[in-house]
């Protein structure tokens, strides 16, 4: 264990500091009474960083499934809406409010969830969340009532948000810059599955089944996902680990020993203060992150129109079952996987490769050549999608455009997230939190308007208009970025 000690005070009180972006605490000076812990050496097996690979990928597959079970979770409903106006005496606008007041809870839970992964650690959390998720989620299989579905999706979603704002972060602990394409790839292929899987399984189970079990069986999973990560995933945040570590040092030997965060912060109300403020103030102050915030949230906002709106197409426009419908959600996956696979490759390739030009030297911007790829496609795939819907054109065509739109969202959302992380590594847990805020109210909020929009415009003029708007905010937004990033940044109030 390195520590440090001095016979004589120093003249002023310097606590330790870390080097931007180096999760390992550099020593300096304290005071005689204060012993400094830090890891025992740069290879200190207890630094997630150091992990071995197979534990890495026990990690980010672990917290995968979290992902999975909030994002289905989201739009699952979608083919169950219907019926659920219909059971419960409600329109089927007043049930979508059900499938949307869920990503509405995304957008403010991680505003709390994600700076006290920072303050108390990503474990508590993340359990915290899952069983908060299952408790709610099984009370809207019981729902005899508009009112009672919507507030146990809306607390449902708050828990499902500790899933998926602490995920990230905790995938982010284990894995170092150089494989950050790698750890998204490997992280991100499960949840991406759910907003496509979710119809697919709502399908069937409303034919086959009753649409409680939509919730009755997610519930299920999620049991069995928490269980595993109990046993398996000890906790990845390297501040809290270490601060038990001295917690455990203090006990055993009488001694002084702490970390520099719990020096700086002593009190728990101090650290809670601290945590709970940074994700605002990062969205107030920080240009990166509003920038970067307006373009996820137009693109999700894109995403949840496709979504809430691609099984009525199926169903009311080419007449197929609400089973049928749902299986060309299977296009979304495929665009998906090709943008997550690639993309992850392309992200630790075009890094390792600037790096190599500026010699050894890395700035967070060098994640957003890959944003333009994805804005592009985006535009082409709402085009392609809904010009194929509005003539009626084989069914293979519709599916055709939805693919490549959901390979353009993913390929510009990977790499937008990946710029937030390392610009904002020592807090990107808040630092997500603030990006999703604005891009949950969009989702809650298009879905909406949706329908209004394609009655009045048809799925061609309506995505054309999407397209144009697309173009104009995603496209600009990385270019600048680019240009002004570090710069905005460095003049920006540092984050408290």
């Amino acid at each position: 264990m390195e520590t440090n000690t001095l016979t004589t005070p120093p003249k002023e009180h310097n606590l330790p500091q870390l080097e931007k972006g180096n999760k390992t605490p550099i020593l300096t000076p304290t005071t005689s009474e204060v012993i400094i812990v830090s890891w025992d050496d740069p290879s200190d097996p207890a630094n997630p960083l150091n992990w071995s690979q197979t534990r890495k990928w026990l990690t980010a597959i672990l917290t995968s499934f979290g992902g999975l079970i909030t994002l289905m979770s989201g739009s699952m409903l979608a083919p169950a809406l219907s019926v659920i106006g219909r059971d419960l005496d409600v329109s089927e606008a007043g049930a979508s409010m059900s499938l949307s007041i869920f990503i509405l809870a995304f957008g403010f839970g991680p505003l709390v969830l994600a700076p006290m992964s920072e303050t108390f650690g990503r474990r508590p959390v993340w359990i915290f969340g899952c069983l908060w998720y299952t408790v709610w989620n099984t009370v809207c299989g019981f729902a005899n009532s508009r009112e009672l579905l919507i507030a146990g999706r809306l607390l449902a979603g708050l828990g499902a948000s500790a899933e998926f704002a602490v995920s990230r972060p905790i995938v982010n602990d284990c894995w170092s810059a150089d494989e950050r394409g790698k750890s998204f790839a490997i992280s991100g292929t499960l949840p991406l599955l759910g907003p496509a899987l979710g119809p697919i399984l709502g399908g069937v189970m409303v034919q086959t089944l009753n649409w409680r079990w939509l919730f009755f069986v997610l519930s299920i999973f999620d049991v069995a996902v928490l269980g595993l990560f109990i046993v398996f995933l000890p906790e990845t945040h390297a501040p809290t680990i270490l601060a038990k570590k001295a917690a455990a040092l203090r006990k055993s030997t009488g001694e002084q020993y702490h970390t520099e965060e719990r020096l700086a912060s002593p009190s728990v109300a101090q650290r809670l203060k601290l945590g709970l403020s940074r994700p605002f103030w990062l969205l107030v102050t920080q240009p990166v992150i509003q920038i970067t915030s307006l373009v996820l949230a137009y693109q999700f906002g894109l995403l949840y129109i496709a979504l809430s709106t691609f099984s009525t197409l199926w169903t009311d426009r080419y007449h197929q079952t609400p089973a049928m419908s749902g299986v060309h959600y299977l296009a979304i996956i495929i665009g998906y996987m090709v943008a997550l696979q690639g993309g992850g490759w392309a992200t630790d390739v075009v890094w390792a490769r600037l790096k190599e030009k500026n010699g050894g030297k890395t700035r967070p911007e060098n994640r957003l050549p890959l944003m333009l790829p994805g804005a592009v496609l985006i535009p082409i795939g709402l085009l392609w999608y809904g010009w194929a819907a509005q003539q009626h054109s084989h069914w293979i065509l519709p599916d055709i455009g939805i693919a490549i739109f959901g390979c353009g969202f993913i390929s510009s959302g990977q790499a937008a997230q990946a710029y937030i992380v390392d610009a904002f590594l020592d807090c990107n847990a808040s630092a997500g939190a603030a990006t999703q805020l604005l891009r949950n109210i969009f989702a809650f909020a298009f879905p909406i308007f949706a329908p209004s929009l394609y009655t009045t415009f048809d799925y061609g003029y309506g995505n054309t208009l999407l397209a144009g708007l697309a173009i104009v905010i995603g496209i600009p937004a990385p270019c600048i970025l680019w240009r002004y990033g570090e710069a905005l940044r460095e003049k920006a109030k540092p984050a408290k």
